[in-house]
């Protein structure tokens, strides 16, 4: 949604976004013609905090590696694994899902890390540290930061550097956050015991091909909250926001109400006939 979107429809009043991620929507060009911006809100927590502690397990006991080498070999080498309990998961960035993976860290007996210097760490039983203590300290490092500016490239060369020796590197979040040939390196040098990406720079925010392909790497395409439980929560999410609009009032996922001014040309309307004129 450019800016030539809204210049182009001046009947236009709402657009509402069945996802949280608003970047592809000029708000700001939104904004100045008056027209309502609005997100789903986020229902993905227990479906990609799952899909984490299944990585991990994998990156631990190399599930995919062997049953890749039986389906190639017809034989797989056994390997010493390492349990999650009492490793130590590093979590960056402490929102919805962040939240949400500390719980199941825990209950999985891990010790479990928070970097995130925007977010209150409120439970006693996490340690918050700053970023470069956390990666020297956590055997899995999980990238859940949200994409600014300021985290771009918030995984170069010197962030997997200051990781340990062997550690796992996992991203469910956005691949703008990693610098790939970083971690291509960091990968080709030994230094990281593995990783696991859900999200890169490839096609639709899925793994590049460079990483999906690395014999140390799992890759899945862009998959992390594509559960119905999830898919659902954010589907009716977005019904409810169309009811809102439709009673004239502002929906909770709106991201620039005081910018709203066309609005109110929805009050007063009977429900019936706004949706026979967007059926049009």
């Amino acid at each position: 949604m450019p800016a030539a979107v809204f210049q182009a429809l001046p009947d236009l009043v709402a657009v509402c976004r069945v996802a949280v991620d608003i970047r592809q929507i000029d708000v700001q060009a939104a904004s100045r013609h008056g027209v309502l911006v609005t997100r789903a809100s986020p229902g993905f927590a227990a479906s990609v905090s799952e899909w984490v502690v299944g990585v991990m397990i994998d990156l631990g006991r190399g599930i995919s590696r062997a049953s890749a080498s039986y389906r190639t070999w017809g034989h797989a080498t056994p390997a010493m694994g390492r349990e999650l309990r009492g490793a130590s998961l590093g979590i960056v960035g402490y929102g919805t899902i962040g939240r949400y993976l500390a719980s199941l860290g825990r209950a999985l007996g891990m010790k479990v890390l928070v970097s995130d210097p925007y977010a209150d760490v409120d439970d006693l039983a996490l340690e918050r540290l700053d970023l470069p203590t956390l990666l020297s300290h956590a055997d899995f490092v999980v990238c859940l930061a949200a994409v600014t500016p300021g985290t771009l490239n918030l995984f170069d060369r010197g962030a997997f550097s200051a990781m340990k020796r062997g550690a796992c590197f996992i991203n469910a979040s956005r691949g703008d956050l990693v610098d790939e040939p970083a971690l291509l390196h960091a990968l080709n040098r030994g230094h990281l015991g593995g990783c696991a990406l859900d999200v890169g720079r490839g096609h639709d925010q899925t793994p590049s091909p460079a990483l999906a392909r690395h014999p140390l790497v799992i890759a899945t395409p862009h998959i992390g909250g594509l559960t119905p439980q999830s898919a659902e929560h954010q589907a009716m999410d977005a019904v409810r926001q169309v009811e809102d609009l439709l009673r004239g009032c502002i929906p909770d996922g709106a991201v620039n109400a005081e910018h709203a001014s066309r609005l109110p040309r929805l009050r007063g309307v009977p429900a019936g006939g706004l949706a026979q004129d967007a059926g049009k």
